[in-house]
């Protein structure tokens, strides 16, 4: 007989998670069986795991049909993996979430009821975490104050990438194209009915997080640069602040000149100084439009996105 219950597709990226992975599985699994009502299907995308990661994930398939394993090329980042679970899923509802256990399965019934109110988004809203140190929450505290102050796009604090999806907000996730992805700001950006779930991240039971300090950082200017052109706005703004105080200095000089008053006479510190800053405030914003630039010419070489090495016998997600 053909399935006639809904369809709850959890999409898990995974990137050398092997020694979490059982874990995971075995708190994920009875979080989904508790919803009878609800079928299941759980899509683990290898982002080019170097461990132990996609043998793993291969066995879970072996025992459990509602498993399928899709595997990429190489590493290509969270973000990218997390978008090529979403191009496989196709359930009536979608949930993202991390296998490291920091997005707690327990929360997913909560999650599921929210939708069934009648929310297209669901998102899991972090408010702590356990084995955060003073500068991870300071820096995240700060990148979501930049953010919401460049973008026109409001983003949550607090709300990640751990997030249910109704069908149509998952179609409407799938129409952005872009290749510097920044998920959670683009779930932001759809729109639709939105709720939200607190909840306390637990700490890491195994292994450490991969993302460094360099990749949250690379994060956040995709952040900024897709959902902001404050930055050439800024730019603009400062050089015509640049043009109106030396349009001031010129009415000084004329007067000065006029009314047979002394120039006050700058030593060559003051005149350097001048120059290095400017020059420097072009440089830097020079480098800004080189950003946008460099952004315009990834989207148009057209490249896909992701590649797999592997995906399910039947290509079903």
């Amino acid at each position: 007989m053909a399935e006639t219950r809904p369809l709850l597709c959890v999409v898990v990226p995974c990137y050398n998670e092997a020694e979490v992975l059982g874990l995971f599985y075995d708190a994920l699994k009875p979080a989904l069986e508790a919803l009878p009502d609800l079928a299941h299907r759980i899509l683990f995308v290898d982002d080019g795991s170097e461990d132990g990661t996609l043998t793993q994930l291969n066995a879970l398939a072996a025992r459990d049909a509602c498993v399928r394993v899709y595997s990429l090329s190489r590493n290509f980042g969270h973000q990218v993996a997390l978008t090529a679970g979403l191009d496989a899923a196709q359930g009536d509802a979608v949930l993202l979430m991390d296998a490291d256990l920091q997005h707690p399965p327990a929360l997913i019934p909560q999650m599921v009821r929210r939708w069934r109110d009648g929310h297209d988004v669901v998102s899991a809203l972090r408010q702590g975490t356990a084995d955060s140190d003073p500068f991870k929450r300071f820096s995240s505290a700060l990148f979501y104050w930049l953010v919401n102050r460049l973008s026109d796009t409001r983003i949550v604090p607090g709300a990640a990438d751990f997030c249910l999806l109704s069908r149509r907000a998952h179609q409407a996730l799938q129409r952005c194209p872009e290749r510097h992805r920044f998920l959670r700001g683009m779930v932001s950006w759809i729109g639709f009915s939105r709720a939200l779930v607190p909840f306390d991240a637990p700490p890491r039971p195994a292994g450490r997080s991969k993302y460094s300090s360099w990749k949250m950082l690379g994060l956040a200017l995709n952040a900024v640069f897709s959902f902001s052109v404050a930055p050439i706005r800024l730019a603009a703004h400062l050089g015509l602040g640049a043009i109106l105080l030396s349009l001031l200095y010129l009415v000084y000089i004329l007067f000065c000149f006029l009314f047979d008053r002394p120039l006050l006479v700058q030593g060559w510190t003051s005149i350097i100084f001048v120059v290095a800053f400017l020059g420097g405030v072009q440089l830097a914003f020079i480098g800004v439009l080189g950003e946008y630039t460099g952004r315009i010419f990834e989207e148009v070489k057209g490249r896909p996105l992701y590649l797999l090495k592997q995906a399910p016998p039947d290509g079903t997600g």
